[in-house]
């Protein structure tokens, strides 16, 4: 039998889950729950083979009740049965230390397939979670802005780079002082710093130096 305790704020979906599980010979609800905190408790209290919870409830929500209860009681398996299907929800109630991640409005059979994959030790992800999941993974990551100094800019930081002061940097261009720090200024806005020394580490970073 495994043994399963259920989390859920809504006492109706709650009843549904456990009438549900009590439908399977092989399943037993050993207890419920109806906030984060209660299910922390009666988890290590109870020590069920597995936790089956929501992720939004009252004070402690379903991934920080997964990560204590796991801190505390490893050998316990976590599933997620929510409607929240982001990635960014999944991605924390993995890192949470869950082993499955389902939708409450999946078909009956998936969700105690996924229960019984859990129990055995492996991983149970609703199909179209899984085929998110991966194609977030393989996406590329963004490309960073691309930056763009003028020749003069480049022309100034290099000096800077070499040292130069704004007065040296003036002579050596024949033009003002005043230029100077206007050039510098666009640079600085370019490269997202504030001051000289940033603006070289940043320009050298992004292969314009």
């Amino acid at each position: 039998m495994i043994r399963v305790l259920v989390a859920d704020d809504h006492p109706i979906v709650r009843g549904g889950i456990v009438a549900l599980l009590d439908s399977a010979d092989d399943i037993e609800v050993v207890g419920t729950a109806a906030t984060g905190d209660e299910l922390v408790e009666r988890a290590l209290a109870l020590d069920p083979d597995l936790v089956l919870t929501d992720l939004r409830m009252p004070g402690l929500d379903g991934d920080a009740a997964t990560a204590r209860i796991l801190a505390e009681r490893p050998g316990i398996r976590v599933v997620v049965l929510t409607t929240y299907e982001t990635d960014d929800a999944i991605l924390s109630a993995i890192e949470a230390g869950a082993s499955g991640y389902l939708l409450k409005a999946a078909p009956e059979a998936e969700v105690l397939a996924g229960i019984r994959a859990v129990a055995r030790g492996e991983v149970a992800l609703a199909p179209s979670l899984a085929a998110a999941l991966v194609r977030r993974v393989a996406a590329p990551p963004p490309a960073a802005p691309a930056v763009s100094l003028s020749p003069r800019e480049l022309e100034i930081l290099r000096l800077v780079a070499g040292g130069a002061s704004n007065p040296s940097i003036a002579r050596q261009l024949f033009i003002g002082e005043a230029t100077v720090k206007t050039h510098l200024l666009h640079a600085f806005e370019k490269l997202g710093v504030n001051d000289r020394t940033h603006a070289v580490t940043r320009a050298m970073e992004l292969g314009l130096l």
